[in-house]
């Protein structure tokens, strides 16, 4: 039981394409390459990071990342490093300047003019809904006034 327990937990745990050859010796550093890594994306496997892709050119720049941080890069230089060769796409998380300040304000945009839109259709139908008011005749308000009194 407890072999099967702990099959399944190394089965559940995420698959890192990164090869022992490519591992830094200095541990610090091997976390901060792993940190990067994340947050790159894979230029050919678009839903991966480059620390999950098994494609030649996630490789490359998992070995591009760790030889800036031996050269002494900060883990921003780097990551500029490879923005400058590979372009924004390569970031998970693009910048939040210039166009595309439009991508992130263009959801809640939407959902807030949908979310108006709404409103107005409902409170347009209340008001088609609701019968007018109907004057009543001297005879009917004279019917009423005996009804309510009885």
């Amino acid at each position: 039981m407890l072999k099967r327990l702990l099959l399944l937990c190394l089965l559940a745990a995420p698959a890192y394409a990164v090869q022992p050859d490519e591992v830094l010796p200095d541990a610090e550093l091997e976390a901060r390459a792993r940190q990067i890594s994340q947050v790159l994306r894979c230029p050919v496997c678009q839903g991966e990071n480059i620390d999950e892709s098994n494609a030649s050119v996630s490789r490359d720049l998992r070995l591009a990342v760790r030889e800036r941080l031996v050269a002494g890069d900060s883990d921003a230089q780097v990551i500029d490093y490879i923005k400058d060769r590979f372009g924004e796409y390569v970031l998970f998380e693009p910048e939040r300047t210039g166009a595309n300040l439009i991508l992130y304000w263009m959801g809640p945009g939407v959902l807030v003019i949908a979310l108006g839109g709404v409103f107005f259709w409902l409170r347009s139908r209340r008001k088609e809904e609701m019968p007018a008011a109907v004057a009543l005749s001297a005879e009917e308000e004279a019917r009423l006034k005996e009804l309510l009194q009885d």
